[in-house]
């Protein structure tokens, strides 16, 4: 009798225990990665090529698989969009990509987005996230500053940081972030300011917070509209207007932005010296394409924090123009071409820069 009784508990044991295991596997966050290429799916030739390498070479099963601790945070599943360098990425890219994220995020059993993408233009891509998918869910974009087959590769931790952010619930409600060398910013603010070093991606305004061995620190919180307080939509928008960047410098002429709008541009960023400043050769060009229906957007292409305020180095009021904000040109690009799917009206378009 003794021995039945045992066995009966030792059999509800190990039942208990069974469940219990199920429980908590069933308990882990899911996190899909969506893969584009870039230098984190990058192979170079030796070890020591930490700057010569190919880009957007290693499928995205090969780079889950290349972290087994994936498995410790989350149920990862990967998706491959594209693979491609994202100095090519496009605007048809950007509506794609945007399309897939929004379709996951409504999906009830994910629980956060990780986008691998090429280091190059991936601020632009968060930014145009941040603007267009409207979820609280964690969207995180992560890249890397040296291909996985250097000795001194960063894609590895920065993937593993970035599957752990976008599996935390308190990562949700920030908008789009970007994780790399340790670092959580915004995916408005942040940008790359430097290459060839691993420390490349900084915020004008600091980082929101820092992610080490799998725990998040947070410091402060976006200030600006974004996702699910946003007044665009992804799938409202199947096209982007063509918007070009004009760069000011000494001795600047009119001859890219005439040639902008030659080429059908509706509106051109002027990445201004300083504040947003505008050579006196260039004002009557802009001045006439505005007068043809042109938004002349001024910027600043100081490296970092550069800030454009209306109506100073140029009457922007009477002009007609807009200004930047605290964005950078290429920044400056993504909100235009979004803003410009919704309205034409330049008071509403300062007004979307003022608030985004």
């Amino acid at each position: 009798m003794f021995k039945k009784d045992l066995r009966r508990w030792l059999l509800a044991m190990l039942s208990m225990l069974v469940v219990g295991s199920a429980v908590v596997a069933a308990e882990k966050p899911n996190v899909v990665i969506l893969a584009t290429g870039g230098t984190i799916a990058g192979a170079g030739a030796d070890a020591t090529n930490s700057a010569t390498y190919q880009a957007a070479k290693v499928p995205v099963d090969k780079l889950i698989a290349g972290i087994p601790q994936l498995k410790t945070i989350a149920e990862v599943r990967g998706e491959q969009v594209f693979q491609i360098a994202s100095e090519s990425f496009t605007n048809d890219n950007l509506v794609t990509l945007g399309k897939r994220v929004a379709a996951l995020v409504k999906q009830g059993d994910v629980d956060g987005v990780v986008i691998t993408h090429g280091t190059d233009t991936l601020e632009e891509t968060a930014y145009f996230l941040n603007l267009v998918v409207r979820t609280d869910k964690p969207i995180v974009l992560v890249g890397s500053m040296r291909p996985g087959t250097a000795m001194s590769a960063d894609g590895m931790l920065n993937l593993y940081n970035a599957v752990s952010v976008a599996a935390s619930k308190d990562a949700r409600g920030k908008g789009v972030l970007v994780t790399m060398n340790d670092e959580i910013n915004s995916g408005r603010d942040v940008s790359k300011m430097v290459n060839l070093r691993t420390e490349a991606f900084k915020s004008p305004w600091g980082a929101l917070g820092m992610v080490v061995e799998g725990k998040n620190y947070w410091f402060r919180l976006p200030a600006k509209r974004h996702t699910n307080n946003s007044e665009f939509d992804i799938e409202k928008i199947d096209t982007l207007p063509s918007v070009e960047i004009a760069y000011g410098s000494g001795n600047a002429s009119d001859t890219a932005y005439r040639a902008f709008a030659a080429k059908g541009a509706k509106a051109i960023i002027h990445a201004g010296t300083g504040n947003g400043s505008v050579s006196s050769a260039v004002v009557p060009s802009l001045q006439e394409l505005r007068g043809k229906g042109i938004q002349i957007i001024r910027s600043s292409h100081v490296n970092a924090g550069g800030f454009v305020l209306r109506n100073a180095e140029q009457p922007d009021d009477k002009y007609d123009w807009v200004v930047a904000h605290d964005l950078n040109p290429q920044k400056a690009r993504i909100l235009a071409a979004v803003a410009l799917s919704k309205t034409q009206d330049s008071k509403e378009l300062q007004r979307i820069f003022w608030e985004y």
